[in-house]
């Protein structure tokens, strides 16, 4: 039995040595990899989980490892907001312990697959969202929407996001976007500053596959905020819609505590001025 150890940029060692420790208590191999390391992907082989050492930065680039292996992946807290995670630092020992014990639920998230078309093209995987964004001299794009085959129209705005219901509490939410109960399969379209106040989000039924066509750019594509970019010109076609697996993350907490997760997290449904 192997686990990996994903570490993110500001993991301490004294936390990897604490999680390799953990492991071997349990007479388990770990193997710790850093994250963003052009080795790490092809170091991977069958391992029974992912554990990310750092923050939801560090959970995505785990997400985009674990999702097409169908390895469980466990979130370690390192940092300040931690959305994704499941455990924090003083956790991390009685966390890992368990998911070797196989003492969780697994919560399994929808990805996405985006392609791009023209000279950059190719296919990439992502857990929050695809972002088509202006760029260059480009002070606002035009975007051709399609969805299942369907003309849904053409916008005139800085940019467009397409978010799972995991990327629903990311950028999306931040450009005005629902909140949607994480283990949705919809796509939700969040349009950036548009020229027209009218229009609004759109959520997307589950399966569904859409395309933002560049009418005027040129613009750029990101995916879960990685950088640098993807050029997109002038005609070229960003396609996405729901990876063939979906991500399996393990929970210790109760599927209901995601809504107590907004609160503390995001501070949704607190009130600004205390209560009397």
């Amino acid at each position: 039995m192997k686990v990996f150890l994903l570490r993110g940029p500001n993991a301490e060692q004294s936390v990897v040595d604490r999680a390799i420790a953990a492991a071997r208590a349990r007479k388990v191999e770990a193997v710790e990899l850093r994250r963003d390391h052009p080795e790490t992907e092809r170091a991977m082989e069958s391992g029974r989980l992912i554990v990310t050492l750092g923050g939801d930065g560090t959970f995505l680039a785990g997400a985009r490892l674990a999702a097409p292996r169908e390895i469980p992946i466990l979130g370690v807290n390192l940092g300040r907001l931690g959305f994704l995670t499941e455990v924090d630092e003083a956790d991390l020992e009685r966390g890992l312990t368990r998911a070797i014990d196989g003492s969780y639920r697994l919560e399994e998230r929808t990805m996405l697959q985006v392609s791009l078309s023209g000279s950059a093209g190719g296919t990439v995987i992502g857990l929050n969202e695809v972002v088509v964004d202006h760029s260059g001299e480009a002070r606002m794009l035009r975007l051709e929407i399609d969805v299942g085959g369907q003309a849904v129209g053409t916008i005139d705005a800085d940019g467009a996001i397409i978010a799972t219901a995991s990327g629903s509490t990311a950028y999306a939410l931040a450009s005005g976007g629902p909140i949607l109960e994480p283990t949705l399969s919809d796509l939700v379209l969040v349009p950036m500053s548009p020229f027209a106040l009218t229009v609004r989000p759109i959520v997307f039924a589950s399966g569904q596959h859409i395309t933002l066509k560049v009418v005027r750019g040129p613009a750029e594509m990101t995916v879960d905020g990685g950088r640098p970019g993807t050029a997109v010109a002038t005609g070229d076609v960003v396609r996405c819609g729901p990876y063939e697996k979906r991500l399996k993350v393990v929970r210790f907490s109760e599927p209901e505590t995601f809504y107590r997760r907004l609160g503390d997290k995001l501070g949704w449904g607190r009130p600004l001025v205390p209560k009397k």
